[in-house]
């Protein structure tokens, strides 16, 4: 990319600061009216806390966001990055006397297996020092790879693992459940109702009633692990719930990319990558940790994660110290690993701040006000049945079961008088136990739990908690099309060259030899993909995405020699592949110094680039109107048959004109005109063969699907039909159809209008996608998005839910999402509908079970205390009624499976 002003993220992140965000354009006067709680700034959250009075807040509370513990972490962070800057400069403070002329006194090379310690790789890092590298001699083929090489690495630089927090031990939990003020005045209870039950009963026959509410309470506090039981005091589930969110971070972490050694590249966890790796890094990659820069073009790394600063930092040969965490914005490079784990200052840095997991969904913020209210009518209740009890009392209208009266004023003995007040206070408390439904908000924290954990099965990995309740409401999915609804397997099916169809498309035969040396040289060099070929011998290792793959592939069916072809040119510069031009390039220098330029992306956007070809005589002729004319029907005819379309074209250059600055030429940009047209080819990436059925159950349970793509609008038709998005030919009509830029070039009255029927969106842009979701937002859509790339984080982010495919995806775009789809099908997207409907209805069943039962005690309670001075249900009845119905009712209710019922539903909305 030429400059830091092209870069798309930074497009996107200005399209993001000008456009218009969907989700907070309402004033909520009512604080539990919550459309979204993604993204929602710490005041707003805090609002709906202080709305009403909340019964046990720091345990109701106990699994949504620590709002205070958030604005800590902030501070805590500015601190260790400022402490960080610190260290360094204190260090080459201290170091400087150790330096002659700039340049530092290494230490002699240690006499173990490696050529420098621990200390000097982490001196060299830390410090920036571009002196001190040039004394070192790196390889590009990386570490030989056995498992004995592997095992003395980690042992002499150690492992790409930092230590973390201790988890709180059951214990923790265990006296955290003892601090409920409602189980305190349970406890008290208990403890009089046994000195009452002793004094009056005797001990033999007295202890029951306390002994039970006791052992009820205890039961409470320490329920079984998979339980649900009153008062949201739980232990065991509390410790259980801790060890699951940091099973699930422990998955989010581990990162799985690709590293060179011994020549090829192999896939590994980022936790397995040692000092020495060889690291290929992309638009979108995290860096896995400290090294430095090999090779790279273009390369801008996005420092911010770890300076602070929202600054895009270009890295090149005069700077190339890559850091651990940080992000690439735009370009690609291979990178030597110096540094890993507490070795790195991200490594430092997150070894000191634990993670909170906690976060508020939409359903517990309202069922937390259903509570409290429910809990304030309890109180009521018991208050009202207190005071009815205490008149009845103390005016002589309660009567023993043999019938003689309670109290009689001036008679009765003050000691007797003071254990009829306890009873009836006993009584009292145990109607507000009952009639506080405190499991509701634990009860939707079970059910998304256990969605969670079933979800994995499911191929969907869940970053954000309220994302499962949230794709229950989802009204609206804007899909990918590669990879996603298709299985992602490139193949050229279809070629041009030479302006004439080959058939079969790999007959060298066919191809003049002058554009099959062109066109082998720009499939090479004009790739971010790669050709191992095992020095055993046997079949060539192709690595890159999918497109990428297919047309290396067809090169080696040319005759192409990856390595001879790549050593036989040198590369001045390179435009990486841009989603907003749809197209790559590179400017190659030749030993006799001529210089070519080659382009390859989105075949009609080259093709109007081109102004002439080469023949089948290995003559370049000029493009007349026919010959444009016969290469658009090409192009036409390939998408019309589902095929992806890339065309691979060049130029010569005059190598005078090409800037020797190293920092002009690193900002040079390509030439794109007067382009000589070398081949257009036809990628086939079939459908996925569940797809259909998929987009059936979408349409059915009420849920429009739309696809949003790069590829050309017949190409997105083509898919469209075979998947079941139109239902047919006369439905491909606009704007149920329709290209990104007409899209983009609508008011934005239009858009909301036209937003609602759109289907299909072919040649998109990033910002098309962005727009599109803002505008579903605005209609009152509940947006569900999927992505892969690093332009797509802006929607992702901006959406309802976003959806990040987990093998294609790049971290950026894993980054900005609410679930990982780890198998980057469509399907596991609709199992995460259901899922979503299926937390919606258990919170249902259970809310209705629960108000039931406790409705009717409460009348029970309440006429019978009123009419005749005494409770049907004692404390122990009713607490035990509640124990039971509470952990039993939760346990099978808010664990039920979703049914394929859920999917004959209409979306609950947003709302």
């Amino acid at each position: 990319m030429a400059n830091e002003k092209d870069s798309p993220l930074r497009r996107n992140n200005l399209d993001i600061e000008a456009g218009e965000s969907g989700g907070d354009d309402v004033d909520n006067t009512n604080p539990f009216d919550i459309t979204t709680t993604k993204n929602a700034p710490i005041e707003r959250l805090k609002r709906w806390r202080r709305a009403a009075l909340v019964l046990n807040a720091s345990r109701r509370f106990r699994y949504t966001l620590d709002l205070k513990k958030e604005e800590e972490k902030a501070q805590i962070r500015r601190k260790m990055r400022a402490h960080a800057q610190v260290l360094r400069a204190a260090i080459l403070f201290k170091e400087a006397p150790s330096k002659e002329n700039g340049v530092p006194k290494l230490p002699e090379a240690p006499t173990g297996d490696f050529g420098i310690t621990p200390d000097q790789l982490l001196s060299l890092t830390r410090d920036h020092d571009l002196n001190a590298l040039r004394q070192y001699d790196g390889a590009k083929k990386g570490i030989p790879g056995n498992d004995e090489d592997i095992l003395k690495l980690k042992t002499a630089f150690g492992s790409n693992t930092y230590p973390r927090k201790k988890p709180r031990s059951f214990w923790v939990f265990l006296w955290e459940a003892w601090q409920d003020l409602t189980l305190i005045i349970l406890m008290v209870a208990a403890v009089a109702s046994l000195a009452l039950g002793i004094k009056t009963e005797g001990i033999k026959e007295g202890w029951y009633d306390g002994a039970s509410i006791a052992f009820a309470v205890i039961l409470v506090i320490v329920v079984t692990g998979l339980g649900l039981a009153d008062c949201s005091c739980l232990a065991i589930s509390d410790y259980r719930q801790s060890l699951q969110f940091q099973n699930l971070n422990e998955e989010k972490r581990n990162i799985h990319l690709e590293v060179v050694r011994g020549g090829r590249r192999v896939p590994v966890s980022i936790f397995d990558i040692v000092v020495g790796d060889v690291v290929p890094l992309k638009i979108g990659d995290q860096v896995p940790a400290d090294g430095i820069l090999i090779s790279g073009h273009s390369l801008a790394i996005d420092e911010s994660s770890m300076t602070g600063e929202s600054k895009i930092v270009h890295k090149d040969a005069k700077a190339p110290f890559l850091m651990s965490g940080c992000k690439v914005a735009d370009g690609f490079g291979t990178m030597l690993v110096t540094s890993v784990g507490i070795n790195t200052e991200w490594g430092l840095l997150m070894a000191s701040i634990s993670e909170d997991t906690g976060e508020e969904t939409p359903l517990q913020v309202r069922l937390n006000g259903v509570a409290t209210f429910i809990g304030i009518v309890g109180l009521s209740v018991a208050f009202v049945v207190l005071v009815v009890l205490l008149i009845r009392f103390f005016t002589g209208n309660t009567t023993n079961p043999d019938g003689s009266v309670q109290f009689k004023a001036g008679q009765t003995k003050v000691g007797t008088a003071i254990d009829g007040v306890i009873k009836i206070i006993t009584v009292a408390v145990t109607i507000v136990v009952v009639a506080v439904p405190e499991g509701l908000p634990l009860a939707v924290t079970l059910t998304l739990a256990y969605s969670m954990r079933k979800m994995m099965r499911d191929k969907a990995l869940v970053r954000r908690l309220s994302a499962c309740e949230t794709m229950g409401s989802a009204t609206t999915i804007c899909s990918d099309k590669t990879g996603t609804l298709t299985i992602n397997q490139m193949t050229v099916v279809e070629a041009y060259v030479s302006g004439k169809k080959m058939d079969p498309p790999d007959d060298m035969s066919l191809i003049s030899p002058m554009a099959s040396g062109l066109l082998i040289e720009g499939i090479a060099q004009n790739s971010t993909g790669s050709v191992f070929v095992p020095e055993a011998g046997g079949a060539e290792e192709v690595t890159g995405s999918p497109t990428e793959k297919a047309i290396l592939n067809w090169g080696l069916k040319l005759g192409m020699n990856f390595e001879a072809t790549r050593s036989g040119s040198s590369v001045l510069h390179v435009f990486p592949f841009n989603s907003e031009k749809k197209r790559g390039g590179v400017a190659l220098k030749l030993p006799d110094s001529q210089v070519h330029i080659h382009w390859k992306g989105a075949a009609e956007l080259v093709l109007a680039s081109c102004g002439s070809y080469i023949d089948e005589n290995n003559s370049v002729l000029q493009m007349d109107e026919q010959k444009m004319n016969f290469f658009k029907k090409v192009i036409e005819d390939m998408a019309a048959g589902s095929l992806r379309c890339v065309a691979i074209a060049f130029r010569d250059y005059e190598a005078e004109k090409v800037p020797t600055d190293e920092e002009l030429l690193s900002q040079w940009a390509l030439p794109e005109d007067q382009l000589v047209l070398l081949a257009i080819v036809g990628l086939k990436d079939p459908c996925r063969p569940e797809v259909k059925v998929s987009m059936q159950l979408c349409r059915t349970a009420g849920v429009k699907v739309r696809m949003v793509t790069g590829d050309n609008l017949q190409t997105a038709k083509a898919i469209a039909l075979e998947c079941g998005i139109l239902g047919s030919g006369d439905d491909a009509v606009e704007p149920n159809l329709i290209e990104g830029k007409t899209f983009r070039a609508l008011t934005d009255v239009q858009r909301l209008e036209i937003a609602e029927k759109i289907s299909v969106m072919g040649r998109s842009s990033p910002n098309d996608k962005l727009l599109l979701v803002q505008a579903l937002k605005k209609n009152g859509h509940v947006v569900a998005v999927t992505g892969d790339g690093t332009n797509d984080a802006p929607a992702l982010h901006e959406a309802d839910i976003g959806l990040a495919m987990g093998i294609q995806g790049t971290e950026v775009a894993k980054e900005s999402s609410d679930i990982i789809i780890l198998d980057d099908n469509f399907s596991s997207v609709v199992k995460v509908v259901r899922w979503g409907r299926s937390v919606y209805a258990n919170i249902q069943k259970f809310i209705q079970f629960q108000l039931t039962v406790n409705v009717a005690a409460l009348i029970i309670n309440v006429v019978a205390a009123v009419s005749s001075g005494d409770v049907p249900l004692n404390a122990v009845q009713l607490l035990w009624v509640n124990l039971i119905m509470d952990t039993l009712g939760a346990l099978a209710l808010a664990t039920e499976p979703p049914t394929d019922h859920l999917m004959h539903r209409p979306p609950v909305g947003r709302r």
